[in-house]
């Protein structure tokens, strides 16, 4: 019963739903009675929440996310310059960490009048479709970067890079320049500068500007996301 509990939760992996129960029991190949009976069984635990004829993730897998320790410690650590980089451009700032294929946000700070996007903290999104998550793949072991350009690429707007020498080429030009640049490949009116951030020469983490295309100037946002990248780095470097 806990991998079929288990299927339910993945289910909603990347996005998050929300799912009705037909939805469900289509992504987990499960009984529909099965289903029934185990969303019942999670909404009263807390790890899922449910809105009418909608299942969606509960605050209870929120709170113990955010206990796994080396997560949480990074977030505290990252908390300060994605604070700086928040005021120095007051626009949408993240913090991921690679998970399979995929970029898991440890942390997002925006204003009022940010514009939609589909991040979330907590949430994950395809590595290549993010600026985050293309300035962790470009600085991941090069077998990484094999398997993803083996396989279809995801898409989340007309102008994903689906094409792999093109994804090739722009992981090649963030190796370069330590920045990944996302042009509305995740939200259609929305670009994006991330850079990597390195502890003991490892890529851990990256953290990234989001604006709306009417804001988007890359060559005043590139030295903010640069500074708050390099700072954290080497904050980390020196065991913190």
């Amino acid at each position: 019963m806990l991998q079929k509990s288990a299927l339910i939760l993945e289910s909603f992996l990347p996005g998050g739903g929300p799912f009705r129960l037909s939805e469900l029991v289509e992504r987990t190949g499960l009984a529909k009675p099965t289903a029934h009976r185990l969303t019942a069984d999670l909404v009263r635990l807390g790890w899922l929440e449910r809105s009418g004829p909608y299942y969606r993730l509960g605050a209870k897998l929120f709170e113990l996310g955010s206990l796994v320790p080396g997560r949480r410690d990074l977030r505290e650590t990252a908390l300060p310059f994605l604070q700086d980089l928040f005021e120095a451009t007051h626009e949408t700032v993240h913090l991921g960490v690679r998970e399979g294929l995929d970029v898991v946000y440890l942390e997002r700070i925006h204003g009022h009048d940010s514009p939609w996007l589909p991040s979330r903290i907590g949430g994950s999104l395809p590595l290549t479709c993010t600026g985050v998550g293309k300035a962790l793949l470009a600085f991941s072991r090069a077998e990484l970067t094999e398997e993803v350009l083996s396989h279809p690429l995801p898409s989340l707007t007309p102008y994903s890079i689906t094409d792999p020498e093109q994804l090739r080429t722009a992981l090649e030009k963030t190796q370069v320049s330590g920045l990944a640049y996302e042009e509305r490949e995740a939200a259609e009116d929305v670009s994006c500068i991330a850079a990597p951030v390195f502890a003991g020469g490892t890529a851990v983490a990256a953290l990234s500007v989001a604006v709306p295309r009417a804001r988007y100037r890359p060559a005043q946002l590139a030295p903010a996301v640069r500074t708050a990248a390099l700072g954290l780095s080497r904050l980390l470097r020196g065991g913190v």
